[in-house]
């Protein structure tokens, strides 16, 4: 069978312009690419209570259905009411993944007539449930709530306003002002929107996040948290007030037709929930990070790498061809960092993302980025 002439150009292009993405295997190689930033996916003590929990219950493998048919559970619950407790927010719906919960949130609240404003540096999940949206969408200019002011009152209307920023962006590392968009959300009275994906476990006393962080929870109308990163397992949950929660579950397309989360995924994110809150591993990420900064100052990268307070420090080297050439010179010294290419970042923004977590050691802090300034 002849292979669409369409999707053979597409590739074609995209080997061009040397973005051509593909599958690699799982390495053995120093990491600084994973966001697998506290080291909880390798946690044996995690993977110690999981299999203990799971010889306790009588339950299959999978739950065999959809939540509102056959696959709700007390263990569902029990978790959606901790993580609520957890979170400061009056109550919690468990989706299968970060992608699927904006997906869920944005597809089915901003409804016709009402206006989504996103940050111009939005994640591709929160993009996507924008497009399946019936309400009107406008794209700001990066952390510029001046754009973004400007934007709200020349597109006025009677709907709704909302307004989704990222805690941390998940490609340059940023943050945005937080309380000034909560002091913005007062005046204006839009509803503000944050995905904490790469700020849950990482930021707050104990890992809740940025929001909890700065004390905003009572601002910002939903928050979407994401365990594939900092808590090394997989799956989501929107945090807000109960008239929310009830609302996704009612109309919500990803929650309602998608099979419920297992139990041994559910307690694993339980689980990794309950050693977040005593773990030192988020001050040894925290020292780490610092680290690092000080060595971009040290090699006299600064010119090359983006601001960040997060684990996440990009250097963006504007060449798609550069960007690999370097890469794997780094993977020939046992350094696994990772290429951003076009599209996930515009072209002339092509970078080296580096994950930064709590087990990587000075060494091999210090020697990633001496072997950077030798090759950029």
């Amino acid at each position: 069978m002849k292979f669409p002439p369409k999707l053979l150009d597409k590739l074609d292009e995209r080997r061009q312009s040397d973005s051509l993405r593909s599958l690699s295997l799982q390495t053995n190689l120093i990491d600084f690419s994973s966001n697998d930033y506290l080291g909880f996916s390798k946690s044996e003590q995690l993977s110690e209570h999981v299999i203990k929990q799971l010889e306790d219950f009588q339950a299959s493998n999978g739950s065999a259905g959809s939540r509102l048919l056959s696959g709700n559970f007390a263990f569902h619950q029990d978790l959606e009411t901790k993580l609520a407790l957890f979170f400061k927010a009056e109550a919690a719906l468990l989706f299968n993944s970060g992608y699927g919960a904006n997906i869920g949130f944005l597809a089915s609240v901003p409804q016709r007539g009402d206006r989504i404003f996103y940050d111009e540096f939005s994640h591709a999940s929160i993009r996507d449930g924008i497009r399946l949206s019936n309400s009107k969408s406008y794209g700001f200019r990066h952390n510029d709530l001046v754009d973004l002011q400007q934007k709200i009152k020349s597109t006025d209307s009677e709907g709704e306003v909302y307004v989704i920023v990222e805690a941390v962006y998940s490609m340059d590392g940023d943050m945005p002002p937080l309380k000034e968009l909560a002091e913005l959300s007062e005046s204006i009275g839009f509803k503000l929107i944050v995905d904490e994906a790469h700020s849950s476990g990482v930021f707050g006393e104990k890992g809740e996040g940025v929001v909890i962080d700065q004390h905003l929870e009572s601002c910002v109308f939903a928050r979407i948290h994401t365990f594939g990163k900092a808590l090394g397992c997989h799956g989501a949950v929107v945090v807000g007030d109960k008239l929310l929660i009830q609302y996704l579950v009612n109309f919500s397309r990803p929650f309602i037709y998608t099979t419920a989360m297992p139990l041994h995924n559910v307690l694993t994110i339980k689980f990794a929930v309950e050693i977040l809150s005593v773990t030192k591993e988020r001050e040894r990420l925290r020292t780490n990070i610092n680290y690092f900064k000080e060595m971009i100052r040290q090699f006299k990268l600064q010119d090359i790498f983006i601001s960040s307070p997060s684990a996440i420090q990009s250097a963006v080297i504007s060449s798609p061809k550069k960007v690999k050439e370097v890469t794997a010179k780094l993977r020939q010294h046992n350094f696994d960092a990772k290429p951003i290419l076009s599209p996930t970042v515009p072209v002339g923004k092509e970078r080296i993302r580096f994950c930064i977590h709590s087990y990587n050691t000075s060494q091999e802090i210090q020697e990633i980025l001496f072997l950077l300034s030798t090759f950029v």
